[in-house]
């Protein structure tokens, strides 16, 4: 072990809790920060833009993939996951990345892709070269029917059959992504042997923690039974697109089976012994807050959970987000989520729900009064409107497939934009992998930095106010309750009670305020002012904060 992971492992004995109501920042290497002009961000330029992300005031940062990969899938396609990509650099530059975060205060999080590999990685291409060598069963093989036809009917979220018919093996291989994505088999314990080894790589040069990618997806039903159909009132289409009949079905076989939380339990375990930490992605249209709570609950499995509701396509109204922190009591009452609004996969949120600033500045406070861990994607802070990418500079695959209904994500991966005076943004002094939208470019780092008024101040204000009242970061929340537009809630932990309430519209609202003796606090986030005759006035998206006093 370095010297880098020993100091690490200190840092992270004394703080173990840090994710406990932490807010992450998550980057998209692609298009943080380039540093050699070949139009493509890397490790370097991550560590160079990490002032900013520190000036933020968040807990860690979470790293999408930068290992080696044929990027297929933009690195979700691993074909070697103990080494870095050289188009992201070395993992020297990874070293340096690690150091400059660790001097920032800021932890580290990298992005697991367990569920499966390149088909391109060394594993699969032994698995594939015939049905008796010593890793042919680290995938998931299976025969044909008779017909010839794929051995049962799952499917892939990126369209089509989650089957790919393979000519040297004469079998079918699973891929619930990609047909260059082939799934690992968990039922295998040398599978599971090999990814915890590659865990513990990067737990010895020091990470953190990781993110962990399509954590249900782990573990599929050894008997390959059809999933059932859903009727077309329960579709609920949150993991894939509406146009993509994966949404079609009950995926009750080809994912979340029982068996995955003995391997997350032996995940647990191997962190704990450097005191890490875990977010898990759990992807599922009906299920989603009750496997939060199946895997987040106790101190044996992951850490915190990567919650969708937030990540809705339509805006979340009062009542809504009401309903979804009941139904997380009921269904998670010892589970803890990690919200977001916007990540790599889904057009950001200022453009999928039409928000003007004053929204924007609102559903952010409301992220930090939340019960839960907060995760935030790069330009969020910003308030970056999702961008118009032309099809001929698509580079997503899913979008390529599915235009122009589904126009793909890479309108949510553009790159960072950090100051106005060029086409790039700052971004690269090369021709960039996609199109800086010139739309961003008004609302560069640089721009915003001058000017008080801007979204980006308003980020560092909210997040500051939570890590400054521990009934925010850790407390409990109750009486949850939605007043017409107005969503009310109460925060306590110890002798600290913190009464929230959020007019989530674009009309001016009133609602009562609890009994008790209050003073308001969050002036700097446009906390209204208490009423002497106990109403509360709430102007078109604004927030009250009340400390009590007695």
């Amino acid at each position: 072990m370095n010297q880098q992971a020993d100091i690490s492992m200190a840092s992270a004995a004394q703080d173990t809790d840090w994710w406990r109501g932490g807010v992450i920042y998550q980057i998209y290497p692609r298009s943080f920060q380039d540093s050699n002009g070949d139009g493509i961000g890397d490790l370097l330029g991550i560590s160079q833009r990490l002032p900013h992300v520190a000036s933020l005031g968040v807990d860690a940062i979470w790293i999408s993939p930068f290992f080696k990969s044929p990027m297929k899938d933009f690195g979700y396609d691993v074909s070697d996951y103990c080494d870095v990509d050289p188009m992201f650099g070395t993992l020297a530059d990874f070293d340096i990345l690690i150091g400059t975060a660790h001097r920032l205060g800021l932890k580290v999080m990298i992005d697991l892709v367990l569920s499966h590999t390149s088909d391109e990685h060394p594993w699969f291409k032994e698995s594939r070269a015939s049905r008796d060598n010593k890793r042919a069963n680290w995938y998931v093989w299976a025969d044909a029917k008779p017909d010839g036809t794929p051995p049962n009917n799952w499917l892939s979220i990126f369209g089509g059959s989650a089957w790919q018919w393979d000519s040297t093996r004469c079998q079918y291989y699973l891929h619930n992504f990609l047909s260059e994505q082939p799934d690992l088999n968990f039922h295998e314990p040398q599978v599971q042997e090999a990814l915890l080894a590659a865990t513990r790589f990067w737990l010895d040069r020091g990470v953190d923690g990781f993110r962990l990618d399509t954590i249900n997806f782990y573990v599929h039903d050894a008997q390959l039974r059809d999933n059932p159909p859903l009727a077309p009132e329960d579709r609920n289409p949150i993991t894939a697109p509406a146009v993509n009949p994966y949404t079609w079905q009950n995926h009750l076989y080809d994912k979340t089976q029982p068996e995955n939380l003995a391997f997350l339990r032996r995940f647990r375990s191997l962190l704990d012994e450097y005191g890490a930490t875990s977010v898990g992605e759990v992807g599922d249209d009906q299920r989603g807050l009750e496997i939060l709570g199946e895997y987040t609950a106790g101190n044996d499995k992951v850490h915190m959970s990567y919650a969708f509701e937030l990540l809705s396509t339509h805006m979340p109204t009062a009542p809504y987000v009401a309903q979804v922190m009941h139904d997380l009591a009921r269904a998670a009452p010892d589970g803890w989520a990690c919200w977001a609004f916007s990540n790599h996969d889904v057009p950001r949120h200022t453009t999928r729900w039409e928000l003007s600033d004053g929204a924007t500045r609102c559903f952010i406070t409301l992220m930090m009064c939340l019960r839960g861990s907060a995760c935030l994607y790069q330009g969020e802070e910003l308030a970056l409107p999702e961008a118009d990418v032309a099809f001929e500079d698509l580079q997503d695959p899913y979008g390529k497939r599915f235009w122009p209904a589904f126009k793909g994500r890479d309108g949510c991966r553009t790159p960072m934009v950090w100051e106005p005076s060029n086409q790039n943004g700052g971004f690269s002094s090369g021709h960039p992998w996609l199109p800086v939208s010139h739309e961003h470019l008004n609302r560069a780092v640089t721009t915003q930095e001058q000017d008080p008024s801007a979204v980006l101040h308003h980020y560092r204000h909210a997040i500051r106010f939570r890590r400054n009242h521990p009934a925010l970061r850790t407390g409990s929340i109750e009486e949850v309750t939605a007043d017409g537009t107005v969503l009310r809630f109460i925060r306590r932990e110890g002798d600290q009670t913190i009464f929230c309430a959020f007019n989530l519209g674009g009309d001016p609202a009133a609602t009562e305020m609890p009994s008790g003796t209050w003073r308001q606090i969050g002036a700097e986030l446009g906390s209204a002012g208490l009423s002497p005759d106990g109403k509360l006035h709430l102007g078109p998206w604004q927030p009250s904060l009340a400390l009590k006093a007695d």
